[in-house]
């Protein structure tokens, strides 16, 4: 008896397509504004909860520490239940505990509550690019995964945008309950929109087949390539927003922290750059958009080291395009890569990704304090040449 092939994958410009590039936004809009919504209003949690900066920090560290520990737990169990169905149990158990950890009474209890927010988001990352390498034809992978990364930095973007104004207004509380009241509207968008799937298949493990499949991608030098990308790149661009308010603040430019704030709008630039990364991978392969958008990068950082405000702005603008440009091909071709344990590639890319963020993130804090920005900002150039050196060594045979 001959084997039933599975159906084709959904055609770029398809009505299912275009239902699943919507449904990818909302899961990166549900996903993120949650996990960074505290960013913009740690001094209103510092002084309410008499606690210090570093430690009401934690409420965001402890949040991305808990979905970095989680992608891999969560790609096992989008094996077994299917993609969509443990995105749909991510998002929505993740709201519930945002939810409880807004009106937490001690600071202990948000942080336990944070961290085990951030492990249920961390099944959208970890599943999203698996989940469209199954579902879509081929050559449509590269576009949706920009869709994917454009919601992403929405996500990021609102969180942070959203939180602060009700913040200022009603309290810390009441601006993380506004966030999440977004991510309940932006999941039940997802639940509405995604296509069923229709080519994924449970997994049956054998005896030791989990470890098996996770260390399969690590076989490919270009998973590894893209792992490293994944671990210099975030890095680097977690730093330069981690220690650009430092630079901003002190003398030329003086600004207030109310300003300061605003500087995450350069996040648009990512939001237009994903997909449009994403076409022109599909178009002229993976490989020279990486390339192109970390040159992008690079010329955004250097920039970042003009006195006047404006250019400076400017840089920023560019070198968040040229990041996202960069990860929304990366990201997708992990999954795209290992037809066989999908989910093990992208939630090693996700802990890659995660792992630069806390490491380089916090890290290059000892270069501005020994060299100031401009060294800050050479050691980013440094490691976004790294990583072209190792997509250039290790992926250079690649056409797609």
């Amino acid at each position: 008896m001959s084997e039933i092939s599975p159906p084709a994958g959904h055609a770029l410009g398809s009505p299912a397509y275009r239902r699943l590039q919507a449904a990818l936004v909302c899961a990166g809009i549900a996903c993120f504004a949650q996990l960074y919504s505290p960013q913009g209003i740690l001094q209103l949690i510092s002084a309410d909860l008499d606690i210090g900066a570093e430690r009401a920090a934690l409420t965001v560290s402890a949040a991305t520490g808990g979905l970095a520990l989680a992608v891999m737990p969560w790609s096992f169990v989008g094996d077994r239940i299917g993609r969509r169905p443990a995105m749909i149990a991510a998002v929505g158990s993740a709201t519930v505990l945002a939810l409880l950890a807004a009106w937490s009474p001690s600071v202990p209890l948000l942080l336990g509550l944070r961290f085990l927010e951030g492990a249920a988001l961390g099944g959208v990352p970890a599943l999203a690019m698996a989940y469209l390498s199954e579902e879509v034809d081929a050559r449509a992978r590269a576009v949706a995964a920009g869709w994917f990364v454009a919601g992403t930095t929405l996500g990021g973007l609102s969180g942070r945008i959203l939180a602060t104004p009700v913040a200022d207004l009603l309290g810390w509380r009441a601006g993380m309950t506004a966030v999440v009241l977004l991510a309940v509207l932006a999941a039940t968008g997802f639940t509405l929109l995604a296509p069923r799937e229709r080519r994924f298949a449970p997994r049956a493990e054998a005896r030791g087949g989990r470890a098996r499949r996770l260390l399969e991608p690590l076989r490919d030098p270009g998973q590894i390539a893209l792992l490293a990308c994944a671990f210099l790149l975030m890095g680097g661009f977690v730093a330069i927003y981690n220690y650009l308010a430092f630079h901003l603040s002190a003398p030329p430019y003086l600004l207030p922290a109310a300003l300061i704030g605003l500087v995450f709008l350069a996040y648009l630039g990512g939001t237009l750059s994903s997909p449009i990364a994403g076409r022109l991978a599909a178009a002229h392969g993976r490989l020279p958009v990486m390339l192109g958008s970390m040159a992008l990068m690079l010329l955004g950082l250097l920039l970042t080291l003009a006195p006047p405000l404006p250019v400076l702005l400017l840089g920023l603008a560019l070198m968040t395009a040229g990041f996202f440009g960069a990860h929304s091909v990366a990201s997708g071709w992990a999954g795209a890569r290992s037809a066989g344990s999908r989910s093990q590639a992208t939630g090693l890319y996700n802990l890659a990704y995660y792992a630069g963020s806390s490491v380089l993130g916090w890290a290059l804090g000892l270069v501005l304090e020994d060299a100031g920005w401009g060294g800050v900002v050479g050691a980013v150039c440094a490691a976004v040449l790294l990583a072209a050196l190792a997509a250039l060594a290790l992926l250079r045979a690649e056409v797609r």
